[in-house]
């Protein structure tokens, strides 16, 4: 199977150095940039150390524009690491040439992108998949392994995800290109609440807002039956650290995780505190392409990462941002 990683900037670099490390998988690079084409990336930056700034692409077919990548019968898919604004105009160019395509987070820019990008992929049956990698992160598939079997019943739970706002992607900055700090960063977290506890009832935001200073975040809840998801982050002033964290009680416990940490925590009473060593430490990255591709070597829909669920989660993020702008009214969810 041959696999076209389309657009070399952070992510795409962190996707090629991840889909580099599976087996029997070969790779094509798209970029307009000759000097990212020659395996210089040394231009490329971003919130995490995920990437390397020279690579051998002697092994890689390369290519400068998309359209030569669609007429080529011997790719079978393509992985698009692009301005969020693009992902709903280039999937369906994919899909109708007979791609399957993995797209980055946020999967589209509203609900109705997502749902036309989902329509064609049941066009043109092939497979379609939103890389809302945090589902493959080890702590994070630790924590669903510990709610699902030993949690009891979930008490709270809290989310948060921080950083500076990109100096490394312009585009980030521009909202009708990205949807914003909040909605490209919090994603993570909004999908993974959805993948864990499901829809909620209703949900409140508060936050603040101001692109130009830097400045995009937010503070909700996702209010359930017998439990409130707390989700907060965004991006803050230049130099302000990327971190990820959790804390999820249970009847049975507390599971808690911080990104300086190597592994999560598991808090019971009268019981010394355990280290949760995951049972699969594969990369993040590499896990979701690797799922990915064999979602497409054995005909498979991804169930692990539906692309249904990736467009509610876009859903979600605009009603917390719908209420941030209320003022915390409280929302009814109907995803």
């Amino acid at each position: 199977m041959q696999l076209a990683i389309v657009g070399l900037g952070f992510m795409g670099a962190t996707h090629l150095k991840a889909a580099s490390a599976i087996p029997n998988l070969k790779i094509a690079v798209v970029s307009r940039d000759d000097k990212k084409l020659k395996g210089d990336l040394s231009s490329v930056s971003g919130n995490m150390q995920s990437t390397e700034s020279q690579m051998d692409f002697s092994n890689f077919r390369t290519f400068r524009s998309f359209p030569e990548v669609l007429l080529d019968p011997d790719v079978d898919a393509v992985d698009l690491c692009l301005p969020t604004a693009l992902h709903e105009s280039f999937t369906v160019e994919a899909l109708r040439a007979g791609k399957h395509v993995l797209v980055e987070k946020p999967m589209g820019l509203d609900r109705a992108a997502c749902d036309r990008m989902i329509s064609e992929a049941k066009h043109a049956n092939r497979i379609l998949m939103s890389a809302q990698v945090l589902r493959f992160f080890p702590a994070y598939v630790s924590l669903k392994n510990w709610i699902d079997n030993q949690a009891g019943d979930i008490c709270t739970a809290t989310f948060r995800r921080r950083c500076a706002a990109p100096g490394w992607g312009p585009w980030l900055r521009d909202k009708a290109q990205s949807g914003g700090g909040v909605f490209d960063l919090l994603i993570h977290d909004i999908d993974m609440a959805l993948h864990l506890f499901g829809e909620p009832q209703s949900v409140s935001a508060t936050g603040h807002e101001d692109l130009p200073n830097q400045i995009d975040v937010l503070s909700a809840q996702l209010f359930y039956p017998t439990f409130t998801v707390n989700i907060s982050g965004g991006w803050h002033h230049e130099g302000f650290p990327f971190s990820m964290e959790f804390t999820v009680v249970g009847d049975n416990g507390t599971f808690d995780y911080h990104s300086r940490e190597a592994h999560p925590s598991l808090f019971r009473a009268a019981t010394p505190v355990t280290e949760v060593t995951p049972t699969d430490s594969t990369d993040g990255y590499r896990a979701e392409i690797e799922y990915f591709v064999n979602c497409v070597r054995n005909k498979q829909q991804p169930t692990r990462c539906h692309p249904e669920d990736s467009g509610r989660a876009v859903a979600l993020a605009l009603l917390l941002l719908k209420s941030r702008s209320h003022h915390g009214e409280n929302l009814s969810c109907q995803l």
